[in-house]
């Protein structure tokens, strides 16, 4: 079975495939143009994403949008967190607009909305998030994004292997629950599977 996926981040691209490959999926890259994301909320620009790659593959495309929310922010950057700075900027942005601000106020939390559209406009949708804090300085070379500044239990992301990663992050557990709704969609509709680049 082959999905598409929509984005041009190549750190996304190896989460995903680390995610789909065990659940017998072959993640695909693709030439796609990138949508404008006009949607107010992760769920709706996931869909723009996966709407458009799915249109211009014929495939069944899965695409995230995720984000930073951080409290002191006012749930900045959110859905703004992918253009909230200039590339490379983007941790040294919010470590400065953070600068002096005690660990009890530097709540933060992730949010990964997962969306997968069909050739035959079926869709399936998953959220995940994942709660912690924003350290007082980026540390860690894993992962990509804002990864090396969230922190959960004195470790950031940045600092996790990418199995420990998976397991709690905002994008594991939105993938998670999207296995789960995937398995059963594909058990209800074996036909389409004829459809996904077999």
């Amino acid at each position: 079975m082959k999905f598409v996926i929509a984005t041009h981040n190549p750190g996304k691209v190896v989460e995903f495939k680390r995610l789909l490959e065990p659940m017998g999926i072959e993640a695909v890259m693709a030439d796609i143009s990138e949508p404008e994301e006009t949607g107010t909320s992760f769920e709706e620009n996931a869909y723009i994403k996966a709407a458009a790659a799915c249109r211009e593959t014929g495939l069944p495309a899965v695409a995230d949008d995720s984000g930073l929310c951080v409290d002191y922010l006012n749930g900045g950057p959110g859905i703004y967190s992918a253009r909230f700075a200039q590339p490379g900027k983007r941790r040294l942005t919010v470590l400065e607009k953070l600068q002096g601000v005690p660990k009890e106020q530097r709540g933060a939390h992730f949010v990964s909305a997962v969306c997968c559209v069909f050739p035959n406009g079926d869709r399936i949708d998953a959220v995940g998030k994942c709660f912690g804090t924003i350290a007082f300085e980026s540390r860690g070379e894993n992962g990509f994004g804002y990864d090396s500044i969230f922190e959960q239990d004195g470790v950031t992301f940045g600092e996790l292997p990418s199995a420990e990663k998976d397991a709690r992050s905002h994008r594991g557990h939105a993938f998670a629950a999207f296995e789960e709704k995937l398995r059963g969609y594909l058990a209800t509709h074996p036909a389409d599977q004829k459809n996904t680049g077999d």
